[in-house]
């Protein structure tokens, strides 16, 4: 049962208060109901019928000494004590057994007419009760030790308990767990503590897998930047040599160097969009961007790539103009990304074709190429950071696997998504995406 602690304390308060003061009336309730019932009940019978007989004489009969000696010898056999008083209040007879505490236990009240005579008091004696005053004194002192005892149980130690977490925590051991309670302000701090320590198990998890991704990103950059440049300062030195004893190799060189330095230029360029990609809710900038002409853009900008490759490169727009709210340099980059990827993956006479259109309320986009596709095994992986495939290692591509990871965070942090899309046939690879359009315009 789950109470808060100001309840708790008023129950204890009126368990303290009411059990010892029912524990002393349990002896006297065992002696007069259990143990001799009948000299209790043969007591009530001789009261009620001294009481009905005193009302019948009146008060003119407790002038009589033997109606008086007759009462006494009833009095004295039934333990009981008698005081009569007139109407003026002065005390016209009184029997009291000596050696014997007694208390008033009833009145009978003598009239006459209409006319208030008298009154007769009848006193029995009080029950010695040792015995309740001994039971009510353990029961007290029982029920504030069980109080205690629960006090301890339900607050006392859970919050010892959750002391005892926070120095762990301090010291950075979150394995622990609190004792359950049923005071709502202990259960209160106890669910606090396990969620804090879910919380801090979570970040320190996350924090793992961010060092692992950062050590293997020093790795990855390091391997990505050492090929090219090894390279480069390969074909450097054959340049020096080249200009003094073959010149006619010396545009060949140049353009290997040339080459490695778009390359690497590349991977510096994903490498340093792959670090800002982390922090892109804060660095967005958002405005009114209209999709048609963005796609455009970029097919006149990797049009002179694709004809150097001998890619025939077309865009299919959509009849209606398309508004988003979005970063369109985030934009530009993420399709960038995949444009580039299909041009560098699609062979010489392929085709790469960009389709845009709109459906209820999303602005949807694909990129699709006749390159070598995208195995089943591939596809699970495609986005993950670093993850190149077979393909991709071949020199000639020279890409870090984080193209597509940089695509997928730009559109997902504008609240939409980009998938992959496989043929069943292997032959070519489609990425379609969609956004949420800011408005349709007519």
């Amino acid at each position: 049962m789950k109470m808060k602690l100001r309840y708790w304390m008023l129950f204890g308060m009126l368990i303290v208060t009411v059990v010892p003061r029912l524990v002393y009336e349990v002896p006297g309730l065992v002696d007069r109901y259990l143990l001799h019932p009948s000299q209790a009940e043969q007591r009530q019978a001789g009261m009620d019928g001294l009481a009905k007989e005193a009302s019948k004489s009146g008060m003119a009969q407790w002038e009589n000494p033997e109606w008086r000696s007759a009462v006494e010898k009833q009095a004295s056999s039934l333990h009981l004590g008698i005081i009569v008083k007139d109407a003026s209040g002065r005390e016209r007879f009184r029997f009291m057994p000596e050696g014997s505490n007694y208390a008033e236990i009833r009145q009978i009240v003598f009239a006459e007419k209409g006319q208030l005579q008298g009154s007769m008091f009848l006193y029995g004696p009080k029950p010695g009760n040792g015995w309740g005053v001994a039971l009510s004194i353990i029961a007290a002192v029982g029920v504030i030790v069980f109080i205690g005892l629960k006090i301890g149980r339900v607050v006392v130690k859970p919050l010892e308990a959750a002391s005892a977490a926070a120095r762990r925590i301090a010291g950075g051991d979150l394995d622990f767990e609190l004792p359950t309670s049923t005071v709502a302000e202990v259960i209160d701090v106890r669910n606090a503590f396990h969620a804090m320590r879910n919380e801090l198990q979570e970040s320190l998890i996350r924090q793992s897998r961010l060092e692992e991704e950062r050590r293997f990103f020093i790795s990855a950059i390091a391997h990505d930047l050492r090929t090219p440049i090894f390279t480069l300062r390969g074909f450097l030195q054959r340049i020096e040599k080249s200009m003094h004893g073959s010149p006619q190799k010396l545009p060949h060189y140049l353009e290997i160097c040339s080459q490695k330095a778009e390359q690497l230029n590349r991977l510096v360029s994903d490498l340093s969009s792959y670090t800002v990609t982390d922090s892109l809710d804060l660095s967005m900038r958002r405005e009114r961007v209209e999709l048609n002409r963005l796609l455009a853009d970029l097919v006149a900008e990797y049009a002179p790539i694709a004809k150097e490759k001998k890619i025939d490169l077309r865009f299919n727009a959509s009849p209606e103009a398309i508004a988003l709210h979005a970063d369109p340099h985030l934009i530009h980059r993420a399709i960038g990304n995949l444009m580039d990827n299909a041009l560098r993956f699609t062979p010489a006479n392929g085709k790469v074709t960009i389709h845009c259109s709109t459906r209820e309320n999303r602005a949807l986009f694909s990129i699709e190429d006749t390159g070598p596709g995208i195995s089943a095994k591939e596809e699970a992986r495609i986005f993950e950071p670093f993850y190149r495939s077979d393909e991709s290692r071949n020199p000639e591509y020279g890409g870090t696997g984080l193209g597509l990871t940089i695509a997928r965070r730009i559109i997902r942090a504008h609240h939409g998504e980009l998938a992959v899309q496989r043929d069943t046939s292997d032959e070519g690879a489609v990425f379609a995406g969609w956004l949420p359009l800011a408005s349709v315009l007519k």
